[in-house]
């Protein structure tokens, strides 16, 4: 288990790195020969991963897997942000949410029956799929990285555009609404390992019934993200991060004093909720904040948001569910989660006369 932990943590800190080389080159060389580099780097190193079977290779492999698998995230962002008007992104982000979910209920069970036949098989689709569609970024994706921006960029030295990140980091609203963001991302990251451990030690459920859950929160994403983005696009997006991150509070808490197996069910509903407002509202006020020319380097750091409560939630988790009563970690969750929800009630409040955080006008639907 510590060479997992060490193999995984190594993974985690890396993929931190890989998303930062990776904003800064698309803001660089553009959204397209990004992707195509990250598909193809995801291809080799997938690969290299189906043929190794010591742990002394894992230790060097993490390291490189932890940098590619990040790489092309924030091309991946900036992309749909310069596809979309800062009026579309919401709804964008949440039909690629529908395909996510789609392919978490999907991949498994393909990748369960391969598995069965042959574990090598597994890894050599999954590398020639990356190839697939790397081929057909190459032939039929446009670079999308406005002209003005392309133009700014060949003036600035690739020095000059990693030193970029400290104008990001300047961004004091930006800032504020990634520390909001982190403090909800630790709680909502719990979800994905302390949960399962929670329910099987206190509960005696068992990691069938836990995957059950899992499957109702993507069900459940499958069959309403579109409604959810329709109701919630026309009002103020920080409110609605704040009413997002609220259903948090309530489904989170609910998992310290609920006991039957229904309750933990409509909690992960309650929670899927707050997810369907919180992520796709999240990742357009991301791509609002940046300006044209710096987008993948805001993306690449709207990423710690996910990756940095990942890297670090689940230790501090663990250590609560050693050492403390159990239930005292989704309290604790749902407390940081009211910190956050009261976050983005001050960025409203600081940025709501700002046209870039204006919600979508109702007649644009109309227009349509």
């Amino acid at each position: 288990m510590t060479e997992a932990g060490l193999v995984l943590g190594l993974f985690s800190i890396f993929g931190l790195f890989g998303s930062m080389i990776g904003g800064a080159l698309t803001d660089r060389f553009g959204r397209r020969t990004i992707i195509i580099i990250g598909l193809v780097f995801s291809a080799v190193s997938t690969l290299t991963l189906g043929m190794v079977n010591q742990f002394a290779t894992l230790i060097p492999l993490a390291v490189l897997i932890g940098l590619l698998s990040h790489f092309a995230g924030p091309a991946h962002d900036a992309m749909v942000a310069d596809l979309l008007s800062e009026k579309q992104r919401q709804e964008g982000f949440g039909i690629l949410r529908v395909v996510g979910n789609m392919a978490w209920i999907i991949g498994p069970t393909i990748g369960g029956f391969v598995a069965k036949k042959s574990f090598l098989a597994l890894f050599i689709i999954d590398a020639a799929v990356s190839c697939v569609v790397a081929l057909l970024f190459f032939l039929f994706m446009p670079e999308t990285k406005p002209m003005h921006a392309e133009i700014q960029q060949k003036a600035e030295s690739i020095l000059a555009t990693f030193r970029g990140y400290g104008q990001v980091l300047r961004d004091s609203a930006y800032m504020a609404f990634l520390v909001a963001g982190i403090l909800m991302g630790l709680v909502y990251q719990q979800m994905y390992n302390s949960l399962s451990v929670y329910l099987r030690d206190n509960h005696g459920i068992e990691p069938q019934g836990y995957g059950f859950l899992l499957t109702v929160s993507a069900i459940t994403v499958i069959l309403f993200q579109f409604t959810t983005t329709r109701l919630i696009k026309h009002r103020p997006p920080f409110l609605m991060m704040a009413l997002g991150t609220a259903f948090y509070v309530i489904g989170f808490s609910m998992f310290g004093w609920v006991s039957a197996y229904y309750l933990f069910a409509l909690a992960i509903v309650v929670i899927t909720i707050g997810e369907m407002i919180v992520v796709p509202t999240s990742q357009a006020l991301a791509a609002n904040f940046a300006p044209e020319e710096m987008r993948g380097r805001y993306m690449a750091v709207f990423s710690l948001l996910w990756m940095l409560p990942a890297t670090f939630g689940p230790g501090a988790a663990g250590y609560i569910l050693d050492n403390y009563n159990p239930n005292l970690l989704w309290y604790i969750g749902g407390v940081l989660c009211t910190i956050s929800a009261l976050g983005y009630v001050l960025l409203h409040s600081r940025l709501k006369s700002q046209p870039r955080f204006a919600p979508a006008p109702a007649v644009a639907e109309v227009a349509d």
